[in-house]
């Protein structure tokens, strides 16, 4: 009985807040005995391994409405930040316009976690799966401070996040148009490399959005590169070495060259740096040769 009663009492106070404002100021009042928490699929799996302890407080950022849906809003996809990972996956305006988010979190966990999983722990955790898509499309993030809304560049975040009491609110996604007049395409890639095939950890993420002229030369492309507990970041070397030029042999051998220099995994007990370097090399040169390189008729 005496134990029942001490569990019952190290069990963490829920709080519900009716807007972020509200989420701030808990945040605030509490400081670190209280986390935001919504799918909460990856802080639980943190609390029953010991890695993370429970804190006495909880701030359940789903009571708060507005924050899951996702809609066109002038030129942009707009995704709350609560919107649930297997509905990112089935949004029809996202697999039309983004499909490269939409592969990206079909590699995420199982479908299980998909359905409870949200887009916004994904971001907020930096280095989900998500994350080298989202760095990719060059997408922007809405934050609310308690005061106020601000946005802000994604790879601006994940270069330096704030520190202060915040709550992330949406995620925006340029909608890029193809010029009408031209034989321009736009191509996307996302690639992801684990210890087994399927519900698996990421040692290696890339993802590339392109697009293409007339003539075969690369009119616009990002690159980027994450996995494991490696904050996603863009291959910028790589991307000017192919802006304006058609991708040949020569060209994507210099291409591997500047990723095994600039992609810089964090340690991993299970895979050597050296390993992670060269898939990441490797696998952002197949995608471009297959998609720039190889003839039509063999691209299907």
């Amino acid at each position: 009985m005496a134990m029942e009663q001490k569990e019952i009492l190290r069990r963490p106070s829920v709080w519900q807040p009716r807007d972020p404002a509200e989420a701030v100021r808990l945040k605030e009042a509490f400081g670190p005995d209280a986390v935001y928490v919504a799918g909460s699929t990856l802080l639980r799996t943190q609390w029953e391994a010991g890695t993370a302890v429970m804190p006495p407080h909880l701030i359940d950022l789903a009571s708060i409405p507005g924050l899951a849906g996702i809609a066109e809003q002038d030129g942009e996809l707009v995704v709350g930040s609560l919107a649930r990972l297997d509905d990112c996956r089935a949004h029809p305006a996202l697999a039309d316009k983004a499909p490269l988010l939409v592969e990206a979190i079909k590699q995420i966990a199982g479908r299980s976690v998909r359905n409870q999983a949200t887009i916004g722990g994904n971001v907020v955790y930096r280095v989900g799966d998500a994350m080298p898509a989202l760095l990719a499309l060059d997408a922007r993030l809405d934050w609310h401070d308690g005061t106020g809304s601000r946005t802000e560049d994604v790879s601006e975040w994940l270069r330096a996040p704030s520190a202060a009491p915040r709550v992330l609110t949406a995620i925006r996604l340029p909608i890029a148009e193809d010029a009408p007049t031209s034989n321009a395409r736009r191509t996307f890639a996302y690639h992801k490399v684990g210890r087994r095939e399927a519900f698996t950890p990421s040692l290696v993420t890339v993802a590339i959005a392109a697009a293409s002229a007339a003539d075969g030369s690369i009119a616009d492309i990002r690159i980027a590169a994450g996995g494991g507990q490696t904050v996603p970041k863009r291959m910028t070397r790589a991307e000017d070495a192919l802006l304006g030029k058609a991708p040949d042999a020569r060209l994507l051998a210099a291409v591997h060259e500047a990723i095994l220099e600039d992609y810089v995994p964090a340690p991993d007990p299970f895979a050597a740096d050296s390993y992670r370097k060269k898939t990441a090399a490797n696998l952002v040169v197949a995608a471009l040769w297959k998609t720039f390189c190889r003839p039509a008729e063999a691209r299907g």
